[in-house]
């Protein structure tokens, strides 16, 4: 196939993601992707067909990318194009699946695995099975609300019930799904559990990454839902050699991952294969309900290859206001005090840049300490280095809960130079050296 400057892409997965995932493209090495993605979490959750949790969308191969190479994809914009969406808490149906309700799906009163359904009036029993009639989604949302967004996609404000269920009975217009989503629109729920709640909206991409080399349903992509895999009653388990070398933490859920970040992630499979999906209309830190304002979005993501760099997950350099403080860049004036001290002290003070490692696993604990383990070996520091280095220099943050972290610290940029970040990380920020 020819290569692409630019490819054009909305095509969703069956939400099934791996080495069997037929890819589109190539795009050239520094060309660009326009993902028009489906909202990811509750719309796939409550359609019982969808086996992924996710619908994100299909894989775009890389020109030159090997096994063993990293992708380096810098957000360039994100658009949200949904004018209301819903979510909520959730809590599973009894019997509408097996082992995984993300992923094992069935009808709970005629035991249809991931049965074909319809969709009768709104509310949380609106999804049916076509085989027998019941109401077959796995999930059901506790409390929830309905929120819109203002014409200038700047703020949201949650309704009440009476715009809620007008919404609901229009879902598909509100929430405009791209053409070739499966998923049944979350907003014929018609939740308001709470309104007149004002927010900002703050878009960022929950999936986007590159491909796993195991077949594994998208939305457990990294090392926390990775987990509910590892010899699972259903299809789709893996072994734990397989969760703890495979997988590549595409779905991050980070809400620093938006407009103006650089992502680097490894390339687990020839042609490295970007996704992308789950956009977010805004979030805070830790996804604390569980999901968030899932959307429809039109994002741009140019792609760079680096050869021969070797990662176990993804690095992160979020926009510069993002950064802890202990970790943002030195202003020309603190630097000028820094390197007076150093005289002073007949010290030679090290240049240095902040990167963010990303750890993930089973819990918050399991996600620091695998975000300590990945940094240790990237950077050639001891464990105890490195922890040192977070401390005074930068911060542990939760991307979700229970498993992705954010490990910031400065880097030396010696350190970065061997590793061919250097430039990246010059190019991120605006550094006074």
């Amino acid at each position: 196939m020819s290569v692409e400057e630019e490819i054009y892409n909305d095509i969703q997965t069956n939400g099934i993601i791996g080495p069997h995932t037929k890819m589109i493209g190539p795009v050239a090495e520094g060309g660009r992707v326009i993902f028009v993605t489906a909202p990811g979490c509750w719309g796939p959750m409550i359609t019982p067909n969808i086996r992924g949790g996710h619908e994100v969308n299909v894989p775009v191969a890389v020109e030159g990318a090997s096994v063993g190479d990293a992708l380096v994809l810098r957000v360039m914009s994100i658009e949200v194009l949904s004018k209301a969406t819903s979510s909520g808490v959730d809590k599973t149906r009894a019997g509408s699946y097996v082992g995984d309700p993300y992923v094992m799906k069935k009808c709970p009163s005629c035991n249809e695995p991931w049965p074909e359904f319809y969709v009768d009036g709104i509310g949380e029993n609106s999804v049916k099975c076509r085989r027998c009639g019941s109401p077959a989604a796995p999930f059901i949302m506790v409390n929830g609300y309905t929120i819109v967004f203002d014409l200038s996609l700047r703020v949201g404000l949650t309704v009440n019930k009476r715009v809620a269920d007008d919404i609901a009975k229009n879902a598909s217009e509100w929430i405009l799904l791209p053409k070739n989503s499966k998923q049944v629109p979350v907003l014929v729920l018609g939740r308001s559990d709470i309104v007149g709640l004002a927010t900002r909206m703050r878009p960022f991409l929950g999936q986007l990454g590159s491909v796993p080399a195991v077949n594994i349903p998208d939305s457990h992509n990294a090392g926390d839902f990775g987990w509910f895999l590892v010899d699972a009653p259903h299809p789709y388990a893996i072994t734990k050699e397989d969760y703890e070398t495979k997988l590549t933490d595409g779905h991050l859920d980070v809400n620093s991952v938006r407009e103006g970040s650089t992502l680097i992630v490894p390339v687990k499979v020839e042609g490295g294969g970007v996704y992308a999906g789950d956009v977010h209309a805004m979030q805070g830190d830790g996804e604390a309900a569980g999901h968030t304002t899932d959307v429809t979005a039109k994002s741009i993501v140019e792609v760079s290859l680096i050869k021969n760099l070797a990662l176990e997950g993804p690095i992160l350099l979020p926009p510069e206001e993002d950064l802890p403080p202990l970790a943002r860049p030195w202003r020309k004036d603190e630097w000028e005090n820094v390197t007076s001290l150093a005289r002073r002290m007949k010290i030679e003070v090290e240049p240095v840049a902040p990167v963010q490692i990303i750890g993930s696993g089973p819990t918050l604990n399991d996600a620091v300490a695998r975000g300590f383990a990945r940094a240790s070996k990237l950077f050639g520091m001891s464990v105890e280095e490195v922890k040192n280095r977070v401390t005074i220099s930068g911060a542990v943050e939760i991307g979700r809960l229970p498993g992705v972290v954010q490990i910031t610290l400065q880097t030396p940029l010696r350190v970065l130079e061997k590793l061919r970040l250097d430039r990246i990380a010059t190019s991120q920020y605006k550094l006074p050296y």
